[in-house]
Protein backbone atom coordinates (compact mmCIF):
# COMPACT_ATOMS: atom_id res chain seq x y z
CA UNK A 1 0.00 0.00 0.00
CA UNK A 2 1.12 3.47 -0.71
CA UNK A 3 -0.02 6.42 0.78
CA UNK A 4 0.35 9.70 -0.46
CA UNK A 5 0.24 11.79 3.07
CA UNK A 6 3.72 9.50 3.86
CA UNK A 7 5.64 10.91 0.91
CA UNK A 8 8.35 12.76 3.29
CA UNK A 9 8.47 9.60 4.99
CA UNK A 10 8.97 7.10 1.78
CA UNK A 11 10.65 9.31 -0.11
CA UNK A 12 12.13 9.14 -3.92
CA UNK A 13 10.88 9.43 -7.23
CA UNK A 14 9.42 6.34 -8.07
CA UNK A 15 6.92 7.41 -4.85
CA UNK A 16 6.50 10.59 -6.22
CA UNK A 17 6.01 8.93 -9.75
CA UNK A 18 3.80 6.40 -8.72
CA UNK A 19 1.11 9.09 -6.41
CA UNK A 20 0.99 11.15 -9.40
CA UNK A 21 -0.68 8.13 -11.78
CA UNK A 22 -4.35 8.93 -10.66
CA UNK A 23 -4.80 12.82 -10.61
CA UNK A 24 -3.05 12.93 -14.41
CA UNK A 25 -5.37 10.68 -15.66
CA UNK A 26 -9.36 11.15 -16.46
CA UNK A 27 -12.15 9.43 -17.33
CA UNK A 28 -11.80 7.79 -21.09
CA UNK A 29 -13.71 5.06 -23.45
CA UNK A 30 -13.35 3.93 -26.64
CA UNK A 31 -16.13 1.67 -27.66
CA UNK A 32 -19.09 -0.04 -25.91
CA UNK A 33 -17.44 -1.46 -23.00
CA UNK A 34 -19.14 -0.71 -19.68
CA UNK A 35 -18.78 -1.29 -15.94
CA UNK A 36 -21.56 -2.83 -14.49
CA UNK A 37 -20.38 -3.36 -10.71
CA UNK A 38 -17.61 -2.95 -8.43
CA UNK A 39 -17.59 -4.79 -4.95
CA UNK A 40 -15.01 -4.48 -2.42
CA UNK A 41 -14.67 -6.90 0.15
CA UNK A 42 -17.95 -8.42 -0.39
CA UNK A 43 -20.01 -5.41 1.27
CA UNK A 44 -18.02 -2.26 0.80
CA UNK A 45 -16.55 -2.14 3.77
CA UNK A 46 -12.91 -2.04 5.18
CA UNK A 47 -12.25 -2.47 8.73
CA UNK A 48 -8.68 -1.58 10.08
CA UNK A 49 -7.56 -2.44 13.52
CA UNK A 50 -4.23 -1.77 14.88
CA UNK A 51 -2.01 -4.70 14.55
CA UNK A 52 -2.46 -6.61 11.75
CA UNK A 53 -2.50 -6.43 8.00
CA UNK A 54 -6.10 -6.76 5.68
CA UNK A 55 -5.90 -8.06 2.47
CA UNK A 56 -8.61 -5.88 0.59
CA UNK A 57 -10.42 -7.23 -2.01
CA UNK A 58 -11.59 -5.79 -4.98
CA UNK A 59 -13.98 -7.17 -7.60
CA UNK A 60 -14.52 -5.09 -11.02
CA UNK A 61 -17.32 -6.69 -13.12
CA UNK A 62 -17.76 -5.42 -16.77
CA UNK A 63 -19.17 -5.82 -20.08
CA UNK A 64 -18.66 -5.00 -24.39
CA UNK A 65 -19.47 -6.80 -27.19
CA UNK A 66 -16.25 -8.76 -27.85
CA UNK A 67 -15.94 -9.60 -24.14
CA UNK A 68 -13.70 -8.28 -21.63
CA UNK A 69 -9.75 -8.97 -22.19
CA UNK A 70 -8.11 -7.54 -19.13
CA UNK A 71 -7.57 -4.56 -16.60
CA UNK A 72 -5.08 -2.90 -14.91
CA UNK A 73 -4.56 -2.64 -11.29
CA UNK A 74 -7.27 -0.56 -9.75
CA UNK A 75 -6.60 2.62 -7.56
CA UNK A 76 -8.34 3.19 -4.21
CA UNK A 77 -8.09 6.69 -2.90
CA UNK A 78 -9.82 8.60 0.36
CA UNK A 79 -9.34 11.02 2.55
CA UNK A 80 -6.38 12.96 3.69
CA UNK A 81 -3.89 11.64 0.78
CA UNK A 82 -4.94 7.74 1.21
CA UNK A 83 -3.98 5.69 -1.97
CA UNK A 84 -3.23 2.18 -2.45
CA UNK A 85 -2.76 -0.15 -5.70
CA UNK A 86 -3.97 -3.68 -6.06
CA UNK A 87 -1.75 -6.05 -7.62
CA UNK A 88 -2.93 -7.20 -11.40
CA UNK A 89 -6.33 -8.21 -11.54
CA UNK A 90 -7.64 -11.49 -12.80
CA UNK A 91 -10.60 -11.48 -15.21
CA UNK A 92 -13.17 -14.36 -14.97
CA UNK A 93 -15.61 -14.80 -17.67
CA UNK A 94 -19.45 -14.71 -16.24
CA UNK A 95 -20.20 -14.91 -20.23
CA UNK A 96 -19.38 -13.93 -23.76
CA UNK A 97 -19.41 -10.77 -23.13
CA UNK A 98 -19.04 -10.07 -19.48
CA UNK A 99 -15.85 -10.55 -16.76
CA UNK A 100 -15.53 -9.66 -13.44
CA UNK A 101 -11.75 -8.87 -12.76
CA UNK A 102 -10.69 -9.22 -9.14
CA UNK A 103 -7.30 -7.93 -7.37
CA UNK A 104 -5.72 -7.14 -4.05
CA UNK A 105 -4.19 -4.85 -1.93
CA UNK A 106 -2.34 -5.93 1.92
CA UNK A 107 -3.15 -3.01 3.77
CA UNK A 108 -0.65 -2.89 7.35
CA UNK A 109 -1.21 -0.35 9.79
CA UNK A 110 1.90 -0.94 11.52
CA UNK A 111 3.75 -0.12 8.17
CA UNK A 112 0.99 1.79 6.13
CA UNK A 113 1.20 5.16 7.71
CA UNK A 114 -2.18 5.36 8.01
CA UNK A 115 -3.85 8.79 9.67
CA UNK A 116 -7.13 8.85 11.63
CA UNK A 117 -8.29 11.31 9.24
CA UNK A 118 -7.89 8.62 6.11
CA UNK A 119 -10.81 6.83 7.62
CA UNK A 120 -14.22 7.72 5.34
CA UNK A 121 -15.53 7.09 1.80
CA UNK A 122 -12.80 5.75 -0.55
CA UNK A 123 -13.08 5.61 -4.51
CA UNK A 124 -12.04 2.52 -6.60
CA UNK A 125 -10.54 4.20 -10.09
CA UNK A 126 -10.80 1.00 -13.12
CA UNK A 127 -9.18 0.83 -16.41
CA UNK A 128 -10.51 -2.30 -18.31
CA UNK A 129 -10.07 -3.82 -21.88
CA UNK A 130 -11.85 -5.20 -23.95
CA UNK A 131 -11.08 -8.31 -26.78
CA UNK A 132 -11.58 -5.79 -29.84
CA UNK A 133 -9.40 -3.19 -28.41
CA UNK A 134 -12.52 -1.12 -26.93
CA UNK A 135 -11.50 0.11 -23.06
CA UNK A 136 -12.94 2.31 -20.18
CA UNK A 137 -11.06 4.59 -17.70
CA UNK A 138 -13.29 5.38 -15.05
CA UNK A 139 -12.71 7.37 -12.35
CA UNK A 140 -14.62 6.25 -9.41
CA UNK A 141 -15.95 3.69 -10.59
CA UNK A 142 -16.96 2.24 -7.37
CA UNK A 143 -17.04 3.46 -3.56
CA UNK A 144 -16.70 1.87 0.00
CA UNK A 145 -16.48 2.72 3.39
CA UNK A 146 -12.80 2.78 4.84
CA UNK A 147 -13.26 1.80 8.35
CA UNK A 148 -11.59 2.43 11.93
CA UNK A 149 -12.17 -1.01 13.74
CA UNK A 150 -14.46 -0.74 16.63
CA UNK A 151 -14.47 -2.94 20.11
CA UNK A 152 -17.49 -3.06 22.69
CA UNK A 153 -17.44 -4.53 26.19
CA UNK A 154 -20.06 -5.37 28.44
CA UNK A 155 -21.15 -6.30 31.91
CA UNK A 156 -24.39 -6.68 33.61
CA UNK A 157 -24.98 -6.93 37.29
CA UNK A 158 -25.58 -7.83 40.33
CA UNK A 159 -25.08 -11.77 39.45
CA UNK A 160 -27.35 -13.86 39.50
CA UNK A 161 -30.51 -11.47 40.47
CA UNK A 162 -34.13 -11.72 41.88
CA UNK A 163 -36.59 -11.23 38.98
CA UNK A 164 -38.11 -7.53 38.96
CA UNK A 165 -34.95 -6.29 40.57
CA UNK A 166 -32.42 -3.56 38.24
CA UNK A 167 -29.89 -4.73 36.36
CA UNK A 168 -26.65 -2.04 35.96
CA UNK A 169 -24.98 -2.99 32.33
CA UNK A 170 -22.02 -1.03 31.83
CA UNK A 171 -19.14 -0.89 29.00
CA UNK A 172 -16.86 1.42 26.92
CA UNK A 173 -16.86 1.57 23.17
CA UNK A 174 -13.23 1.88 21.40
CA UNK A 175 -12.15 1.94 18.09
CA UNK A 176 -8.54 1.97 16.51
CA UNK A 177 -6.51 5.17 16.44
CA UNK A 178 -3.77 4.68 13.68
CA UNK A 179 -1.74 7.05 14.52
CA UNK A 180 -1.11 5.71 18.09
CA UNK A 181 -1.40 2.13 17.13
CA UNK A 182 -4.35 2.05 20.26
CA UNK A 183 -7.46 1.88 21.15
CA UNK A 184 -8.91 4.88 22.36
CA UNK A 185 -12.53 6.03 23.49
CA UNK A 186 -15.28 6.84 20.56
CA UNK A 187 -17.01 9.42 23.06
CA UNK A 188 -20.72 10.67 22.50
CA UNK A 189 -22.02 7.80 20.40
CA UNK A 190 -25.48 6.19 20.57
CA UNK A 191 -25.14 2.46 20.86
CA UNK A 192 -27.84 -0.24 21.62
CA UNK A 193 -28.63 -2.48 24.84
CA UNK A 194 -29.98 -5.32 23.63
CA UNK A 195 -31.00 -8.80 25.35
CA UNK A 196 -31.52 -12.15 24.17
CA UNK A 197 -33.48 -14.69 26.43
CA UNK A 198 -32.26 -17.82 27.46
CA UNK A 199 -33.35 -20.46 24.70
CA UNK A 200 -33.53 -17.72 21.86
CA UNK A 201 -31.82 -17.18 18.60
CA UNK A 202 -31.69 -13.43 18.32
CA UNK A 203 -31.22 -10.25 20.49
CA UNK A 204 -33.77 -7.68 20.90
CA UNK A 205 -33.43 -4.22 21.22
CA UNK A 206 -34.61 -2.51 24.85
CA UNK A 207 -33.24 1.18 24.59
CA UNK A 208 -30.77 3.21 22.95
CA UNK A 209 -27.77 4.40 25.24
CA UNK A 210 -25.60 7.52 24.77
CA UNK A 211 -21.93 6.76 25.56
CA UNK A 212 -19.85 9.40 27.75
CA UNK A 213 -17.21 11.88 26.12
CA UNK A 214 -14.86 8.99 26.68
CA UNK A 215 -16.72 6.27 25.30
CA UNK A 216 -17.97 5.00 28.94
CA UNK A 217 -21.68 3.07 28.67
CA UNK A 218 -23.78 2.80 31.76
CA UNK A 219 -27.69 2.31 31.90
CA UNK A 220 -29.91 -0.08 33.88
CA UNK A 221 -32.76 -2.03 32.91
CA UNK A 222 -35.69 -4.48 35.05
CA UNK A 223 -34.65 -8.02 35.29
CA UNK A 224 -37.62 -10.09 33.47
CA UNK A 225 -35.95 -13.68 32.84
CA UNK A 226 -32.56 -15.33 32.17
CA UNK A 227 -30.54 -14.20 29.48
CA UNK A 228 -27.85 -12.18 27.82
CA UNK A 229 -27.63 -8.31 27.61
CA UNK A 230 -25.16 -6.29 24.95
CA UNK A 231 -24.22 -2.92 23.69
CA UNK A 232 -24.61 -3.31 20.27
CA UNK A 233 -22.75 -0.46 17.85
CA UNK A 234 -24.14 0.09 14.18
CA UNK A 235 -21.35 1.84 13.07
CA UNK A 236 -21.18 4.78 10.39
CA UNK A 237 -18.81 5.55 7.31
CA UNK A 238 -15.37 5.84 9.37
CA UNK A 239 -16.02 3.11 12.48
CA UNK A 240 -17.24 -0.22 12.08
CA UNK A 241 -20.62 -1.84 13.13
CA UNK A 242 -19.70 -3.66 16.16
CA UNK A 243 -21.42 -5.78 18.87
CA UNK A 244 -20.16 -7.08 22.97
CA UNK A 245 -20.14 -10.08 23.30
CA UNK A 246 -23.37 -11.22 25.51
CA UNK A 247 -23.10 -11.36 29.23
CA UNK A 248 -25.40 -13.60 30.39
CA UNK A 249 -27.50 -13.01 33.82
CA UNK A 250 -29.08 -15.52 36.11
CA UNK A 251 -32.50 -14.64 37.32
CA UNK A 252 -34.20 -16.09 40.07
Amino acid sequence: MRIRASVAVVGGALALSALAVPAAQADGSQGDTKITKVVVDGDNKVSIGTSSAVTVKVSVTATDNSGIKSADEFDLYGPDNGYATTGKPTCTKVNATTSTCTASVKIDPKTDYLTNKSAGTWYVDAWVNANDDDYLWKEKAGSFSFQRAGKLTVNASPEPVKKGRTITVTGALTRANWESLKYGGYGSQSVQLQFKKKGASAYTTLKTVKADSKGNLKTTTTATADGSYRFSFAGNTSTSAVSAAGDAIDVQ
